[in-house]
C-alpha cells in the first residue's frame, strides 16, 4: 500500500481548566459557566501532539467525459478542483480551482462541448455555487456563474439549447428544493419552482428542449411524512409542473438519476426496504414505460452502449438490457469498483471512475479492463476533511472517503518515524473501534460492519451486512461483558434507525430497528455490565426529540428510558462509574445515574460544544469535542474545563474523540491528526 512519511512532531502545551458547579439532586448551570469558569481549580498540564495530516488522498465524487478527457470533482478537499484526465494518455493535463463548497456532486458539458458547468455541495449559503469552465482556455479557472436559491448542487443538466438546469438540497430552514435555470445568454438565474413541498432533497434532473425533468425524494431526513421517490416534468413554455412517477417507483426513497438517451427518459432510484429500479420511459408518452429491479439499493450514472445502459450499483457496475428490460452485473477481469461516481461511454468501452481514486476502462464484450490510478496519472492528493477515528495496538485510524488511514505511531526519532498506510474500504467509516488489535467500522452508506486486522496480512473486509434502509452509523462501541460491537444507526430514508450488534467469536449479528421510537435514530451508544444506553436524535420533525434507553443487547430488549430534558437530540454518551453523561446537539449537558435511573445533572454547555460532539472515557475522566473545543467534566462536580480551545478539527459529518491503552487522546487539530496527553489533577 502507499505510504507517507511524517518527518517530524510538533508539540504544544496548552494550559487546562477545571471549574466547579454542584447542587443537591438535580444540578443547572447557566450557558455562560463554562467560560467563566475556564481556569479555575487547574493545575493540569496538557501536551498537544501534532502527527501531521490525517489523511492525503485525491478524493472525487463526480465525473463526465468530453471528447477523450474525463472531468473529474474533487470530494473533501481544500481547495475544491477539477481535474482533466486526458484517456489516451492516461494522464492528468489540466485542473481549475473553485472558490466556494467542500465537494463537487455535479458536472454537466454543453452540447457543444466548450463549456463544463460544475455545481458545488457546501454546509452554508454562500455567493456562488454554480461555476463554468471554458473547455477551450483551461489554464483560466472557471468562473463563478451566482448562486441558485438552494444551498448547494446536486445535480445538473444542460439541454440541447443550452439552457442549464441545477437542483439541490433545499433552501434555509429546511425548505423543499427548487428547480433553477441558468441563461448563458442573459446570465442570469432564475427559479423555476418547488414542484414537491415535502421533498428533502433533489439528486437528478435532466433535459430536453421542451421538458426538464426533476427527480426527488427522502434521501436524506426522511420520515415524518417526507415525500419517497418524486418524479415531475416541467414544461419549459408554460412553466408548470405535472407528476409523472411511476406506480413502480413510488415504493422507493428517492429519485437518484435521470438521463435522456434517445427517444427514452432512463430513471433510477435509491431503494429503501427493496433494491432499487430502473425505469425506462417513452418521452412522446411518459404514461408508456418499463421497469426492472435492479440490485442493491442504488441505480445511478447512465451510458448507453449497444443495445444495454450501463449504470452504477452500490458497489459495481450493472447492465439494463433494453431488449429483455431485464438487469445484470457486468463480468470483467479488475479491481472492486467500490463507490462509482462515474459511468461514461467512450468508443466501445465504459470508463468507471470509483470513489477508490481511480478510473477503469472496461470492455464489456471482451470482459477485460485497463485502470489508470489517478494518483499516479498526475492528480494532486491533498489533505481531507475526514468522518471517524479509533485508536489500538499501536494505531490510529482515520477514515475519509473510499479510504482508511493507519497511522502506525513510531517514537519520534529520525529512525523510527510514524508510518501511515492506506486501507480500500467502500463509503465511509464513520465510526471505529480497536478491540484487541482489531478495527471494526461502521460503514456509510448501507455497508455494515467492517474488520481488519493488522496481524494476518488481510485487506480490510465486510464482517457483516445489515438491512439496507439502517444505513448510516453514528457511534461505534465495544460490549466487553457480551463481548459484541455495538453500533448506533440512523435511517436516511425513513427516519429512526436501529441498533447493530457483532459477535467476532460466532460472526452473528442483529439489527434492533426503531429500539428507542420511530422518529429517533440512535445516535449515541455507551455500555457498562452489558447493558447498552442508547441516545435518540429525531431528524423527522417529530416528538421526542431526545430519549435515552438502557437496552439489553443480547435479548433485544428495553429495560428502562428516561427523558434528559434536551431541547435537542443526543449527539453523544460516555459512561463513568454509576454515572452516564450525555450531549446535545444544541450544547445541553445532562448526567443520568444508572442504578437509580434517574436524571440527577443538568447544564447549558454550548460555550464548548455544539453539533454533533463526541465523548470518551479516559483514565477515569470523561472527556469531549466538539467543532471549536476539547473539554473534560470533573467527575465530583460534573463542571466543565477546556483542555485544548481552537480545536477546529477538519470533520466531514461531526467531531470524534478516542483514546488508546495508554490513556492518549485523539483527534484532530484543523486537517492534522494530534494526540492529546491530559493530566487534570482531579
Amino acid at each position: 500500500m502507499p505510504q507517507q512519511h511524517i518527518s517530524r512532531r510538533s508539540v504544544l502545551r496548552v494550559g487546562g481548566a477545571a471549574g466547579l458547579v454542584t447542587a443537591a439532586g438535580l444540578a443547572t448551570a447557566g450557558p455562560g459557566q463554562a467560560a467563566q469558569l475556564a481556569g479555575a481549580g487547574g493545575t493540569a498540564r496538557t501536551k498537544v501532539v501534532d502527527l501531521g495530516p490525517a489523511v492525503v488522498r485525491f478524493s472525487l465524487m463526480s465525473a463526465v467525459l468530453v471528447g477523450d478527457t474525463l472531468y473529474i470533482g474533487s470530494r473533501n478537499l481544500d481547495p475544491v478542483k477539477i481535474i482533466a484526465l486526458h484517456m489516451p494518455t492516461g494522464k492528468v493535463v489540466a485542473e481549475t480551482v473553485l472558490g466556494t463548497g467542500h465537494s463537487i456532486q455535479a458536472l454537466a458539458a454543453d452540447p457543444t462541448g466548450r463549456y463544463l458547468y460544475a455545481g458545488v455541495l457546501q454546509k452554508s449559503v454562500s455567493a456562488a455555487n454554480l461555476y463554468r469552465w471554458d473547455l477551450k482556455t483551461p489554464d483560466t479557472p472557471a468562473k463563478a456563474l451566482g448562486s441558485i436559491g438552494d444551498r448547494d448542487i446536486r445535480d445538473l443538466t444542460v439541454a440541447p439549447d443550452g439552457a442549464v438546469f441545477a437542483v439541490g438540497s433545499g433552501g434555509a430552514g429546511g425548505a423543499a428544493p427548487g428547480l433553477w435555470e441558468y441563461d448563458p445568454a442573459k446570465g442570469e438565474i432564475v427559479p423555476l419552482g418547488v414542484p414537491s413541498a415535502d421533498a428533502t432533497t433533489a439528486q437528478a434532473v435532466a433535459a430536453t428542449d421542451s421538458t426538464v425533468f426533476f427527480g426527488a425524494g427522502s434521501i436524506l431526513h426522511g420520515g415524518g411524512g417526507k415525500s419517497k421517490a418524486a418524479l415531475f416534468a416541467h414544461d419549459r413554455g408554460a412553466r408548470g409542473f405535472t407528476q409523472v412517477t411511476p406506480r413502480e417507483l413510488q415504493r422507493d426513497a428517492s429519485i437518484r438519476e435521470l438521463a435522456v438517451i434517445g427517444d427514452k427518459l432512463v430513471v433510477g432510484t435509491a431503494g429503501h426496504a427493496a433494491p432499487a429500479q430502473v425505469a425506462v420511459m417513452d418521452l412522446a408518452d411518459l404514461g408508456k414505460y418499463a421497469v426492472a429491479e435492479s440490485q442493491g439499493t442504488t441505480a445511478k450514472k447512465f451510458a448507453a452502449l449497444d443495445d444495454r445502459v450501463y449504470f452504477a450499483g452500490e458497489s459495481g457496475l450493472l447492465a439494463y438490457d433494453r431488449a429483455t428490460d431485464s438487469i445484470e452485473p457486468v463480468e470483467f477481469r479488475g479491481p472492486d469498483l467500490g463507490e462509482i461516481w462515474g459511468v461514461d461511454r467512450r468508443g466501445d468501452k465504459i470508463l468507471v471512475t470509483s470513489a477508490f481514486g481511480f478510473v477503469a476502462e472496461i470492455d464489456p464484450a471482451a470482459e477485460t479492463s485497463h485502470v489508470v490510478e489517478l494518483e499516479a496519472a498526475g492528480a494532486p492528493p491533498a489533505p481531507q476533511t475526514v468522518m471517524g477515528i479509533a485508536a489500538g495496538g499501536g494505531h490510529v485510524y482515520v477514515s475519509g472517503t473510499g479510504t482508511i488511514a493507519r497511522h502506525t505511531l513510531g517514537r519520534g526519532s529520525a529512525s523510527d518515524k510514524d508510518r501511515v498506510d492506506y486501507l480500500r474500504v467502500p463509503g465511509e467509516a464513520k465510526d471505529a473501534v480497536v478491540v484487541d488489535r482489531v478495527l471494526y467500522t461502521g460503514q456509510y452508506s448501507a455497508q455494515g460492519i467492517w474488520t481488519y486486522d493488522p496481524r494476518k496480512g488481510e485487506t480490510a473486509h465486510q464482517a457483516a451486512a445489515f438491512p439496507a434502509g439502517q444505513n448510516r452509523p453514528a457511534d461505534v462501541t465495544w460490549d466487553d461483558v457480551n463481548r459484541r460491537v455495538l453500533v448506533g444507526v440512523e435511517s436516511d430514508t425513513a427516519g429512526g434507525g436501529s441498533l447493530w450488534t457483532y459477535d467476532p467469536r460466532t460472526e452473528r449479528s442483529h439489527c434492533h430497528v426503531n429500539p428507542i421510537d420511530d422518529g429517533q435514530c440512535v445516535r449515541g451508544v455507551a455500555t457498562k455490565d452489558g447493558v447498552a444506553y442508547l441516545g435518540g436524535d429525531n431528524n423527522t420533525g417529530t416528538e421526542p426529540k431526545a430519549t435515552v434507553i438502557a437496552f439489553d443487547p443480547v435479548a433485544g430488549k428495553e429495560l428502562w428510558r428516561v427523558d434528559p430534558q434536551q431541547s435537542a437530540g443526543v449527539a453523544a454518551l460516555a459512561i463513568r462509574g454509576r454515572h452516564l453523561y450525555g450531549l446535545s446537539r444544541k450544547g445541553g449537558f445532562f448526567v443520568i445515574d444508572i442504578r437509580r435511573h434517574k436524571l440527577i445533572h443538568r447544564a447549558d454547555v454550548s460555550a464548548v460544544s455544539n453539533g454533533y460532539a463526541a465523548m470518551v472515557t479516559n483514565r477515569g475522566v470523561v472527556y469531549g469535542v466538539s467543532d471549536t473545543t476539547v473539554f473534560r467534566f470533573h467527575p465530583r462536580t460534573f463542571a466543565v474545563s477546556t483542555v485544548v480551545p481552537h480545536i477546529n478539527g477538519g470533520w466531514y459529518s461531526g467531531s470524534h474523540l478516542t483514546n488508546d491503552e495508554s490513556g492518549r487522546l485523539y483527534t484532530m487539530r484543523g486537517r492534522n491528526l494530534v494526540q492529546i496527553i491530559d493530566d487534570p489533577k482531579f
